[in-house]
């Protein structure tokens, strides 16, 4: 995508209007409209495929509902990732030796302190925020094997929905939430050691393939923003849009054999509480998009 059609171009006000009806036109506004009811996962039909790519074109996320089950079989998320073009897998901290994690209630010595691996609540992020420039998180899928016995919904939103509805406030918001260090996550330090340097980066910001990024995390700690009071302003009302119910927010919770299969949009995790049975989802992050989105 040329820089003179790119709507995300704060100088291409024309682009961006085009962009901008035809994103509305039809959009979804309740979660059963990204319900796509598939079969077998490991090998989707071609009308599954193209009812989940529909979905995603028009609001980078789908939730498949398979008839999988409890199968803790990691290749359900691998072979469909892989069916949509999702091959480069982020090899995070705490994912398995597979670079697929199983998110679940881990309180060892590696997984303890990280909220992911608790049944705390999760505030509005993209996954990866703290990754390196040229380690962006553009894809992500989760995929449930057991559910929480209470508790452990997500809320869902597209992130080029928040763009649109900041940019049409005020365009000077975007500006400041794509300087280059807007967002710095500082290191991750255990003991003295340090696990990862400090991350700065924008908010949001244009691939190389022409498409919107977003990195974002609502931690109030371990987290600094750059002195700038134009900054301020534009994320109080970032963090505004986000806690304020409208049609475009999106709440469930994945049951046994449902996905998520996204380009990492804003979502949460509500806390939750486990009876005999252990929550279990696997979450596969990608630097890839999803192909054709």
């Amino acid at each position: 995508m040329t820089k003179q059609r790119n709507p995300f171009d704060l100088a291409n006000n024309e682009a961006y209007k085009r962009w901008r009806e035809q994103k509305l036109t039809d959009y979804p506004t309740s979660l059963d409209q990204l319900i796509v009811e598939i079969g077998n996962p490991r090998d989707l039909r071609q009308s599954e495929y193209d009812a989940l790519m529909t979905c995603c074109r028009k609001s980078n996320m789908a939730i498949w509902a398979g008839l999988s089950g409890h199968d803790s079989d990691k290749n359900i998320i691998r072979r469909l990732g892989e069916r949509f073009g999702l091959h480069r897998l982020d090899h995070n901290m705490c994912a398995d030796n597979d670079a697929i994690t199983s998110l679940t209630v881990q309180p060892d010595a590696l997984h303890r302190g990280y909220i992911p691996y608790s049944n705390r609540p999760i505030a509005w992020h993209t996954d990866g925020y703290y990754n390196q420039p040229e380690k962006q998180i553009h894809g992500l899928l989760l995929h449930c094997v057991e559910p929480a016995a209470k508790g452990g919904e997500n809320d869902l939103l597209d992130h080029e929905i928040v763009y649109l509805q900041i940019r049409d406030h005020q365009p000077a918001y975007i500006q400041a939430l794509m300087h280059p260090q807007a967002m710095t996550i500082p290191a991750n330090q255990v003991d003295g050691e340090i696990l990862r340097p400090a991350r700065s980066g924008p908010v949001f910001s244009i691939a190389s393939d022409g498409h919107l990024h977003m990195r974002y995390t609502d931690r109030s700690r371990s987290i600094e923003w750059r002195t700038d009071p134009l900054l301020a302003e534009a994320v109080n009302y970032l963090k505004a849009l986000l806690n304020i119910p409208s049609p475009w927010h999106f709440r469930g919770k994945l049951d046994a054999g449902q996905g998520l299969l996204s380009n990492n949009v804003l979502h949460t995790r509500s806390g939750f509480n486990e009876d005999e049975s252990q929550r279990l989802l696997y979450r596969a992050r990608y630097f890839d998009r999803i192909q054709g989105t």
